[in-house]
C-alpha cells in the first residue's frame, strides 16, 4: 500500500508541472503562487483542530522551511514559465544529488561505494542535456540563467526536505506541519503579491481553474507521501526511486500537451540519471 501511495505522489508531482504552466498562461507568477497556496491552505482547514498541540519550539524551524520553499517556488514557477516542462522535469531530478550531499554534510550520513558510483551518473545525465543533439527543428533552447535558477530551486527543495527530516523526529504530526507551513506560505506570498505592485487580474483568475486543480493535486500528493511515511515497513530508499516516476510523466505530458520536442534525448538523459539513483539508493 505504501508503495502505491508513493507512486500516486510521483505521478501527481509530474503532472503538476504541466498544470503549473497552464496556470501561468493566464496569470502572473505572484498571482498563481498566492491563490494556489491560499486554496491549498483552505483544503487544510479541517486540520485546524489540534493544530497547536505540538512542541511550539519547532515553530522557528517551520518558518525557516516555509521561507526556503517560498524562494524555491518563486524560482521554479519563473523557470517553468520560460522552460519546456520536460527539460525542467529532468533538472528537477538533481534534487536527489543535493539531498545526498546535505545528508552527508548535516546529518553525518555515511557515503557508500554505491553512492560514489551512482552520483557521478546523475551529473553525467545532467551534462548530456547539453551535449546530446536533439531534433533538427527543435525550438527548445533555453537561456542559461533559467537552468541556473532551476538548479538553485532544486537545491532549496532539498534543504526543505532536510528540515522535514529534522522536524519530523520531534513531537509533531505531518498534518500539523503541513497546516502551519502552508499558512506561513500564504502570508509570504500575500506580501510578495502586494510588493509586486501589479493590478490583480481577477477576470482571468475567475476562469483559471488550473489553480484550483494545482492546489488539490499538491495537497493530495503531499498527504499520500505523509501517509506512506507513517507505514513502519516503508523504505526511504525505495520511496526515493518511485518518486522519480514524476520525471517521465513530465516528459510525456510535455510532448502531449505542449508539443515539446527532443523526446528521445530527454528519455536518454532521464534514464542515465535514474540509473545513478538506482545504484546509489539500492546498492
Amino acid at each position: 500500500m505504501w508503495m502505491f501511495l508513493v507512486l500516486v505522489y510521483g505521478l501527481l508531482k509530474g503532472a503538476r508541472e504541466a498544470v503549473k504552466k497552464k496556470c501561468l498562461q493566464k496569470n502572473s507568477v505572484p498571482e498563481v503562487l498566492f491563490f494556489y497556496t491560499l486554496i491549498g491552505f483552505l483544503f487544510l482547514i479541517p486540520e485546524t483542530k489540534g493544530a497547536l498541540d505540538f512542541d511550539l519550539s519547532l515553530f522557528p524551524m517551520i518558518i525557516v522551511k516555509s521561507t526556503v520553499i517560498f524562494i524555491a517556488w518563486i524560482l521554479s514557477f519563473k523557470v517553468i514559465k520560460k522552460m519546456p516542462i520536460g527539460l525542467y522535469g529532468i533538472l528537477d531530478m538533481s534534487r536527489v544529488l543535493f539531498a545526498y550531499m546535505l545528508g552527508i554534510a548535516i546529518l553525518k550520513e555515511k557515503l557508500t561505494i554505491y553512492q560514489i558510483i551512482g552520483m557521478p551518473l546523475v551529473l553525467i545525465g545532467l551534462f548530456l542535456l547539453r551535449v546530446i543533439k536533439g531534433d533538427k527543428d527543435s525550438n527548445e533552447k533555453v537561456e542559461a540563467k533559467y537552468v541556473i535558477l532551476a538548479v538553485v530551486s532544486c537545491m532549496l527543495n532539498a534543504v526543505s526536505g532536510l528540515i522535514d527530516k529534522i522536524i519530523m523526529r520531534r513531537d509533531i504530526t505531518s498534518g500539523q506541519l503541513q497546516f502551519w507551513y502552508m499558512l506561513v506560505l500564504v502570508i509570504l506570498y500575500g506580501i510578495y503579491l502586494i510588493w509586486d505592485r501589479k493590478e490583480i487580474n481577477f477576470k482571468n483568475l475567475k476562469t483559471n481553474y488550473w489553480i484550483v486543480l494545482l492546489a488539490l493535486m499538491f495537497i493530495v500528493a503531499d498527504r499520500c507521501l505523509f501517509i506512506a511515511n507513517s507505514y513502519p515497513e516503508s523504505r526511504i530508499t525505495v520511496m526515493t526511486l518511485i518518486k522519480q516516476s514524476a520525471c517521465f510523466v513530465t516528459i510525456i505530458l510535455g510532448r502531449i500537451v505542449y508539443k515539446e520536442r527532443d523526446l528521445r534525448k530527454k528519455f536518454i538523459c532521464a534514464s542515465v540519471i535514474l540509473a545513478g539513483i538506482v545504484i546509489a539508493v539500492l546498492g
